[in-house]
């Protein structure tokens, strides 16, 4: 049996039978263990909290009637009723427990981000040492996935970034990869005349092309992307969707794009999406396929269909938020309904900043470790240099509000005091406390 045989078996046979074997290369490395999470695989450049360490195998992706598996389950299924393959089953293998603990290889290198990319930074990552580190985005699974003889799929889970603090943005999110490849023979059968037609040329690289792409492919692959996504989006929100593409850049895709919605007469950014480069198609062993990839953020497109105000109640074990999920079906019209929103309490943090490099993302983590869901949002409100020393203040505000109950103003004042303390020790600021 060949490898195109295989891909159009029954997903779940597929992540039975020959999951394991197509894998291990990685997943001996990426699979949920207590070694892998371990403090002994940390070295110097290890810079992941216990905070963070303690999301790690939450899944909430797999857990029933939790939103962001609703979104995830809408997706899946849109994809095997709508595209099914010669066997008559789903066309798309989907991966949703694949561990988040992944080599640094896998996040970038695979990926063709350059070594000196500003993505590639401790400030905006967690990583366990030098080499293993908690994804940053499920793309860091793409080579693998290719080089096990997929052409198709949907890659999900959790992933991990150092980020401002506010309503929208929290350290671990989910998202969801798609890839599909197309042989020759796949992409040009239904075009008359097609016979002809090749995937690959020596040319020029473009705005619009890559240099080994012809224009004929590149066409037909970047309409089939947006057919396909156009599709899911509107299958999600409904018809009548307005969609609209935005050029942009991503170092695995040429040419990438943004797709933008029109949801209650905003526009929306949705997901991120592209050809496939092909230098890492060919690295991954599909040298005679073309391809394209698209990457979303199931907590987006969730707070846009519920309506859920704050990202941080994705977390909650709260009843009221979570039985407001429960439903006969997946598709059922749900928006959340918010239940007592208890009231802020703000207080201002000031210091100098050390004379070595300061990384503004090294205080939100900070903030987060000690105050963990607490903390609303952190706001930078002031920023100062003195003109005889030249040292430069900063003046945080930071906005303490419990989702689930009424915060006391001791209990902010002994969090607010701790991250004070925590923030001249670990960070080696001076306070103007």
């Amino acid at each position: 049996m060949d490898w195109n045989e295989l891909c159009h078996l029954e997903t779940d046979v597929i992540i039975k039978k020959f999951t394991m074997a197509m894998l291990w290369k990685f997943m001996r490395v990426a699979k949920y263990s207590k070694t892998a999470l371990s403090p002994k695989v940390k070295d110097d450049y290890s810079n992941v909290t216990e905070k963070i360490l303690s999301k790690v195998g939450k899944n909430l992706h797999n857990r029933k009637h939790h939103p962001l598996w609703l979104i995830k389950e809408q997706v899946k299924d849109h994809f095997y009723k709508h595209y099914v393959g010669r066997r008559g089953t789903p066309l798309f293998s989907v991966y949703d427990g694949l561990s988040p603990v992944v080599t640094v290889q896998q996040n970038f290198d695979s990926l063709l981000i350059p070594q000196n990319h500003a993505s590639r930074r401790k400030e905006d990552n967690y990583y366990l040492n030098r080499d293993h580190m908690l994804r940053a985005h499920t793309s860091a699974h793409q080579w693998d996935l290719i080089h096990s003889g997929l052409d198709a799929f949907l890659a999900v889970g959790d992933v991990y970034r150092r980020d401002t603090i506010d309503n929208t943005h929290y350290p671990v999110f989910h998202q969801m990869e798609g890839v599909r490849l197309f042989s020759c023979h796949e992409l040009f059968s239904n075009i008359k005349d097609g016979e002809g037609l090749q995937l690959f040329e020596q040319g020029h690289r473009t705005a619009h092309k890559q240099e080994c792409h012809t224009m004929e492919a590149v066409r037909l692959v970047e309409f089939n992307l947006k057919q396909v996504l156009t599709k899911l989006m509107t299958h999600i929100f409904g018809d009548g969707l307005q969609v609209r593409w935005v050029d942009c850049y991503f170092p695995f895709t040429h040419p990438s794009f943004e797709m933008e919605i029109n949801f209650q007469g905003e526009w929306m950014e949705v997901l991120g999406c592209g050809v496939m480069e092909q230098q890492l198609v060919n690295s991954a062993g599909a040298q005679d396929k073309i391809g394209w990839a698209f990457g979303l953020g199931l907590e987006r497109l969730a707070m846009i269909l519920y309506d859920i105000p704050d990202i941080r109640l994705f977390w909650s074990e709260d009843e009221r938020f979570l039985k407001q999920f429960i439903g006969p079906h997946i598709w059922q019209k749900i928006k959340f309904q918010p239940f007592s929103r208890y009231p802020p309490l703000i207080n201002d943090i000031s210091f100098w900043l050390p004379s070595e490099t300061y990384s503004e993302n090294d205080f939100y983590d900070l903030v987060r470790t000690v105050g963990g869901d607490l903390i609303e949002k952190v706001v930078l409100v002031d920023e100062f240099a003195h003109p005889t020393t030249k040292k430069v203040s900063h003046c945080y505000r930071i906005v303490y509000r419990h989702p689930e109950r009424t915060l006391t103003q001791d209990e902010v004042h002994r969090i607010h005091q701790a991250i004070e303390e925590s923030a001249v020790r670990e960070l080696g600021v001076e306070g103007r406390f």
